[in-house]
C-alpha cells in the first residue's frame, strides 16, 4: 500500500468527522420528525399503568397468588389508577427538549456508525492480533451499552418512577412533576445504566495491561455485594425487597460477567498456558 502524508491522514479523518455528523444530522431530523409519536409511545409510556413491566409484574402476582398467599410478595402493579400527569412551567421548555431529545437520541443510534468510522481510519496502522482485538471490543462495547440502555427503560426508570411520583413527605404537599425533571431523571438513568454496563470491557482492557485479574474478583466478591446492594437500594429508593433485588440481580451478573473476561492469574498457569498467553498475547479469547 502507498504510504499516506500527513495532509492524506487529515483529509481521511475530515472525511470521517463529516460521515458521522452526517449520520447524527441525519438521525435527528428523522427522531425530530417522529418525537410526538416516540414520545406518546415510547418515553411517557412508564407514566402509565399499562407499561409492559408493570402488567409482567401484575400477571407474575397474580400467577404466584394463584399458588399460595404466602407467595404473593411483589408490589401491587395491578392498579389501573397510575398515572403521572406532567406539567411544563416554562414557555420555550417543549421546543427545547424536543430538540435536544432528537440530538441524544441521534448520537446514541448513530454511535456505532461513529465507531466503524474511527476504526477505518485507525485500522490500516495496526497489526492483525489488535484489529482482532479491535473488532472485539466494538461488538462488545455497543451490545453491552445497549443492553444496560434496555434495562435501565425497561427495569431501573419505571421502578424509580412510580416510587418517587406516589412519595409524599406529607398529603397537603401533591406531587406536580415538571416535563424538565422527568426527561432529566429519564436520559440520566438510561445513560448510566449503558455506561454502567460497559463495566466488563473496561475490566477486559485493565487485564489486557496487566492491572486486573480473575482473583480480585474472588477476593472482594463479598464486598461488592455488600457495595452493589447499597448502590441498588440508592437507585431505586422504594424499599420492597422484590425492586432492590430486580435492580441488584443485573448489576450483580455484570460482576460475574467482568471476571469472566478478565484472564486468570500468571502465578496460577502452568508452563504451556503462560507461553502460550505471551506468544499469542491476545486478551479477546
Amino acid at each position: 500500500m502507498e504510504e499516506m502524508s500527513f495532509w492524506d491522514h487529515l483529509e481521511a479523518l475530515r472525511g470521517v468527522i463529516f460521515r458521522s455528523l452526517g449520520a447524527v444530522v441525519v438521525l435527528a431530523v428523522v427522531f425530530f420528525v417522529f418525537m410526538t409519536d416516540i414520545f406518546d409511545s415510547i418515553i411517557l409510556a412508564p407514566c402509565f399503568s399499562d407499561f409492559v413491566l408493570y402488567r409482567s409484574i401484575c400477571n407474575l402476582s397474580t400467577y404466584l397468588s394463584s399458588i399460595s398467599e404466602y407467595l404473593s410478595v411483589l408490589p401491587d402493579f395491578c392498579g389501573d389508577d397510575f398515572h403521572v400527569n406532567l406539567i411544563n412551567i416554562q414557555l420555550a421548555s417543549q421546543f427545547f427538549i424536543h430538540m435536544s431529545t432528537s440530538f441524544w437520541l441521534a448520537i446514541v443510534f448513530a454511535f456505532p456508525y461513529i465507531i466503524y468510522q474511527l476504526w477505518s481510519f485507525v485500522s490500516p496502522g495496526l497489526y492483525e492480533r489488535e484489529k482482532k482485538n479491535a473488532r472485539f471490543a466494538f461488538i462488545i462495547g455497543n451490545l453491552m451499552f445497549f443492553i444496560g440502555v434496555a434495562v435501565g427503560y425497561l427495569l431501573v426508570f419505571p421502578l424509580t418512577l412510580r416510587f418517587l411520583a406516589g412519595y409524599q413527605v406529607s398529603e397537603i404537599v401533591p406531587n406536580q412533576i415538571s416535563l424538565d425533571s422527568y426527561m432529566n431523571n429519564f436520559l440520566m438513568m438510561i445513560f448510566i445504566m449503558g455506561i454502567v454496563f460497559e463495566l466488563p470491557l473496561l475490566c477486559w482492557m485493565l487485564s489486557g495491561i496487566g492491572l486486573l485479574t480473575r482473583s480480585f474478583f474472588s477476593k472482594y466478591r463479598r464486598y461488592a455485594v455488600v457495595g452493589l446492594l447499597v448502590l441498588a437500594a440508592v437507585i431505586t429508593p422504594s424499599g420492597d425487597p422484590f425492586t432492590l433485588m430486580v435492580v441488584f440481580l443485573p448489576i450483580y451478573m455484570l460482576y460475574e460477567v467482568s471476571a469472566f473476561f478478565v484472564k486468570k492469574d500468571v502465578s496460577k498457569m502452568d508452563g504451556t498456558a503462560i507461553s502460550d498467553e505471551i506468544e499469542s498475547n491476545d486478551w479477546s479469547k
